[in-house]
């Protein structure tokens, strides 16, 4: 018998990450999320994200058995910036079964119906700077830390289920070549000159936020209102954000672009990828495995790394900022001796990104969609 079952207490969130773990145990491009990241997630205390949504979560329980799990989540911030009325569904796991997929999708269209929702979407998190998005191309590649990773078999159930595609993402694998091109640097020479910006590189969180406070969030926050499903981060969310995961930066690969004001018009964040370390370890930190993250975050050498985001005030958009960026980091790819370079997703319809790396030998390798269906 088959049982939707709420998570209310800590016992059964604790049932509910380790449901995905356990799913993806045999699958080796699965990559584990940080289990007291994903405990965190779910507390109102702690992210700041419940301060404009709520959420509720659900396991699927067959014979006493977790056989899927799915979070429902209303972003009111979100919904109001769009004019729309969407409950989102994340963190949406399950064997392949579809009487388990279907049971959840419509305990979270019922409890979305139920809070005056119109439209079920997903995967996505509480915020675009969560996981989003379902793998629909690149499964044999291994999944960095930074992006979701799902069975194949999911596509089939969305779509048997009557989702239908509203965005894609794609996703690309750069390799760096043993010198930048000569046209990237004169671009850049040329931009500095014209735009009146330079890089100011900064080398840790501390100064940063010295010399700036969080006006880079306010950059990231500018340069991505038209993007899918964004979020105006709040103040707490930006404090947050920069408290929890800025420390761990390795700064060599921080770049922060500024004007003759000093005001900062374009970031870029990457960092190394962690994910085999996370692998070695299953996502938890005790009781070795912040060693493993420690050695990975501050490695001398390093096959692959995450570009995280470059984001460029939209009135400095168009005038080659990014050229900065990669001309900044690009005597680190050849010190660290990185031989692979991941984007994380990149909306198919935002070609200026994409344009990014057509001087550098490039290739699509993933695809990731969001779908959309009527309540």
């Amino acid at each position: 018998m088959l049982e939707i079952v709420e998570v209310k207490s800590k016992k059964q969130l604790r049932q509910f990450i380790d449901f995905a773990n356990e799913l993806y145990k045999d699958c080796e491009n699965y990559c584990p999320p940080l289990y007291m990241d994903e405990l965190d997630v779910f507390d109102m205390k702690k992210n700041p994200a419940y301060d404009v949504a709520e959420s509720v979560e659900y396991m699927a329980v067959s014979d006493g058995k977790v056989v899927g799990r799915i979070a429902g989540i209303i972003n009111y911030a979100a919904n109001e910036h769009w004019q729309t009325k969407k409950v989102r569904f994340g963190w949406f796991d399950f064997i392949d079964d579809e009487r388990v997929s279907f049971a959840l999708l419509d305990k979270v269209a019922q409890w979305g119906r139920e809070h005056g929702m119109e439209w079920l979407n997903g995967p996505v998190g509480f915020t675009d700077l969560d996981h989003e998005g379902l793998l629909i191309e690149g499964f044999e590649y291994l999944a960095p830390l930074a992006s979701l990773y799902n069975y194949p078999y999911y596509i089939e159930h969305l779509e048997d289920y009557g989702l239908k595609k509203e965005n894609d993402w794609i996703e690309m694998q750069i390799t760096p070549p043993a010198e930048l091109p000569e046209r990237l640097l004169r671009i850049g020479k040329i931009v500095e000159q014209r735009s009146k910006v330079h890089i100011d590189k900064v080398k840790n969180v501390s100064e940063l936020t010295k010399k700036y406070g969080y006006s880079y969030f306010d950059v990231i926050d500018e340069a991505y209102q038209r993007l899918y499903n964004f979020q105006p981060l709040t103040k707490r969310q930006k404090e947050y954000y920069s408290k929890v995961y800025f420390p761990i930066l390795n700064f060599d690969f921080v770049s922060v672009v500024v004007n003759e004001k000093d005001e900062i018009v374009g970031v870029g964040v990457g960092m190394p990828d962690i994910s085999e370390a996370v692998r070695k370890c299953g996502g938890k930190l005790f009781p070795f495995g912040w060693w493993y993250l420690f050695k990975a975050l501050k490695a001398k050498k390093m096959e692959a790394f995450d570009l995280l985001l470059i984001a460029v005030r939209p009135d400095y958009q168009g005038l080659g900022i990014n050229s900065l960026i990669l001309i900044d980091q690009y005597p680190y790819f050849i010190k660290y001796g990185i031989k692979r370079v991941e984007t994380t997703s990149i909306m198919e319809t935002n070609y200026k990104n994409q344009a990014n790396w057509t001087m550098f030998p490039h290739k699509q390798h993933k695809r990731r969609r969001a779908y959309l269906k009527p309540l």
